[in-house]
């Protein structure tokens, strides 16, 4: 079970994972070894999933978002893998949700331009059949967040 201090240790670390343990330690108040340690068993624990660097989507000339949404007919075994397979074979498509409701898929995909967006949508149609695709084009990102509210914890 995670106490309070191994919640705020995950706070920091979320925000910044490059910060060094003795500025974790005294933002928590512990000792740099106390805190090196329970920073190892939190990893040792699966808290951490894999430490990444995000990348600046201007300078990576990546900066338009589009939401598709994808509805099928089909919802077999085969057809499925098919989907997988095609959607992780595409790089710009950063995100694929399952989701209830009217539509069955919902992608994120991050293009250098709009005009880009065309050779997406060949390059899923090439490898499968979908019976609806509705694209939308992000105007703004109001809020994007690469943590997780630990308050659950």
């Amino acid at each position: 079970m995670l106490d309070k201090i191994d919640r705020q240790i995950l706070e920091c670390l979320q925000e910044n994972a490059e910060v060094s343990v003795a500025d974790i330690a005294d933002q928590v108040a512990l000792s740099a070894s106390a805190c090196s340690r329970r920073i190892m068993r939190l990893k040792e624990e699966g808290y951490f999933t894999k430490v990444i660097a995000l990348l600046d989507r201007k300078k990576a000339n990546l900066p338009t978002t589009i939401f598709l949404i994808v509805r099928t007919g089909c919802h077999s075994a085969d057809w499925l893998g098919q989907f997988h397979t095609a959607v992780s074979s595409i790089p710009e498509i950063v995100e694929v949700h399952r989701v209830t409701g009217n539509f069955d898929y919902i992608l994120k995909i991050v293009l250098p331009n709009i005009e880009y967006y065309d050779v997406i949508y060949k390059q899923l149609l090439q490898q499968m059949e979908l019976y609806d695709m509705s694209a939308y084009i992000s105007m703004e990102t109001v809020k994007l967040s690469s943590g997780l509210p630990i308050t659950h914890m």
